[in-house]
């Protein structure tokens, strides 16, 4: 157990929390979400005693091991690959430290004897004898072949550095398991793997993640950080979502009877209770679900973003017609048509490849060879990666930035929209050069819906953003009426808003499937 009792901290007269008290429980796993700066990452560093509180303490559990997922790569650059995972365990590597300066001993007395085999019987209690295999099997699990096993740390590909890291914070059944970010830079096998892990480990997890999918899949309890509080709640992010929602809007209609109220909440907790039931954990969330009462559900006071993508003209029966393009060293004679009703997802083992893809097809690059033909109706909306030509360098205010893109330049207008992306008072007149990423994203957004375009490109929208514009976008992305080209890391995104795959895989190997991404999936195994 770790118990949070009155926990307040403050920086430089900005209060991150206020008395907070909370209590983490075996068998459970907590998502921390809150909005960017709100002290989620901070709030880790206070669990794991790398922050002192103002006033408060955090008590764990007499004899409870708390494993941690490294955030320097650079740590263990002079260790083997293998030998970084064992020092996850550091009492275990302590004990192997102690006895084998024992057995080195020229004089070994009748002492040193005694003290070996104390050492022995804890070694093998901590499953001693078997962490050499163990860690391998995590790293298996994780993606990482025999052949990196002994490379040293400073050596290995970054890529794989992560995979390592993460084997090392899941190594020797840690009692309390604190993860900050550990989806990212996984690839999608080594992801699910992660998640068929914490699914089945039987102690205490705590997360912070921006990933919905991942929070979604594995969390029993969701500790949100605003305004100066962090309160828990039963289930995972979807149902905090949606439940906050629920009564959100229902406080609004200040005329819907008490009864009817009930029945919704009481429907919509039903609802989720039945649909968690595949796992431990979320047979542990289902249970907790079923003794919901109304009263524990609040509304939340985070504020979203409003992203409604509609575009001005109807489409046409000709929306874009891709024949034979070819980029040499990404892809060869790619062809495809796109319809009206369709919302690609583009993949690649590359992202670079589906960002020159994108650049060709709104010409900002030129392809080897072949043909783009977009039909007479369409206006095409882009949202690229790297947005920084719009910014760097303007000292335009956010308003008058935004105006430049608008038929309409009554100021009032212009900030009604920034409104939208949460932009308000004061804020409107700050320089665009100096705007944060996730603020330069929504300043892209709002100039998106004012250009009211009926084909939007879009690539990895989300970088940058916190969950609040993630969620908004994700809605903004799933009720756009027009053709929809775009690629993403976040799961969530992929799963609810595609129904078309093309999977650029090779330079001459490409799968285009009209299908969901659940669907692709399956017909790939």
């Amino acid at each position: 157990m770790i118990q949070v009792n009155n926990v307040s901290l403050a920086f430089g007269g900005r209060v991150l929390y206020k008395e907070v008290n909370l209590k983490f429980t075996k068998g459970n796993c907590y998502g921390i979400i809150g909005a960017n700066g709100a002290g989620k990452s901070t709030f880790l560093k206070i669990l794991t005693g790398e922050i002192e509180p103002n006033t408060g303490d955090v008590f764990i559990s007499p004899g409870e091991r708390m494993s941690v997922l490294q955030q320097n790569q650079n740590v263990f650059d002079s260790q083997t690959v293998l030998d970084t995972v064992l020092l996850g365990h550091k009492r275990l590597m302590e004990i192997q430290r102690q006895k084998d300066e024992l057995y080195a001993k020229e004089d070994f007395s009748e002492a040193d004897g005694i003290l070996a085999g104390e050492l022995e019987t804890e070694f093998a209690e901590l499953g001693g004898w078997e962490a050499e295999s163990d860690a391998k099997n995590l790293l298996q699990g994780l993606g990482v072949g025999e052949e990196h096993y002994y490379a040293l740390m400073k050596d290995t590909d970054p890529k794989i550095k992560v995979k390592v890291l993460l084997a090392q914070a899941l190594f020797g059944n840690p009692d309390i398991l604190v993860l900050d970010e550990p989806t990212n830079n996984l690839d999608f096998k080594t992801a699910v793997w992660l998640e068929n892990f914490l699914l089945d480990f039987e102690n205490i997890v705590i997360i912070v993640s921006h990933n919905r999918h991942f929070l979604n899949k594995v969390c029993t309890h969701i500790c949100d950080v605003d305004f100066g509080q962090i309160n828990m709640f039963i289930g995972n992010y979807d149902f905090w979502y949606q439940s906050s929602q629920l009564i959100a809007k229902q406080l609004k209609d200040q005329n819907k009877k008490a009864e009817q109220r009930a029945k919704e909440l009481k429907e919509f907790i039903a609802r989720f209770a039945a649909n968690a039931s595949k796992s431990r954990q979320a047979t542990s969330r289902k249970k907790e679900l079923e003794r919901l009462t109304i009263e524990d559900i609040k509304p939340s006071s985070r504020k979203y973003p409003y992203i409604d993508f509609r575009f001005e003209q109807e489409i046409g029966k000709e929306i874009l017609k891709v024949e034979n393009l070819t980029k040499k060293g990404m892809f060869n004679n790619l062809t495809f048509n796109v319809e009206k009703d369709q919302k690609i997802a583009f993949f690649a083992k590359n992202s670079q490849i589906i960002t020159t893809l994108f650049n060709i097809l709104v010409g900002k690059e030129q392809a080897d060879s072949g043909t783009i033909h977009f039909g007479k109706t369409i206006s095409v909306s882009y949202l690229p990666q790297d947005n920084r030509e719009y910014f760097e360098g303007c000292t335009l205010s956010i308003v008058d930035w935004l105006r430049q893109f608008s038929k309409d330049q009554n100021e009032t207008f212009i900030r009604s929209w920034l409104g939208r992306m949460l932009f308000t008072g004061e804020e409107n007149l700050k320089p665009v050069n100096v705007l944060s990423g996730g603020e330069r994203v929504r300043c892209m957004f709002a100039k998106m819906m004012l250009q009211g375009a009926n084909l939007i490109i879009m690539d990895e929208p989300t970088n940058h953003l916190d969950l609040e514009s993630i969620t908004s976008l994700n809605n903004g992305m799933k009720n756009f009426k027009g053709p929809l080209l775009f690629t993403s890391h976040d799961q969530e995104i992929i799963e609810t808003v595609a129904n078309r795959i093309i999977d650029i895989r090779d330079e001459n190997h490409i799968v285009d499937k009209p299908v969901t991404y659940q669907e692709y999936v399956e017909s790939q195994k």
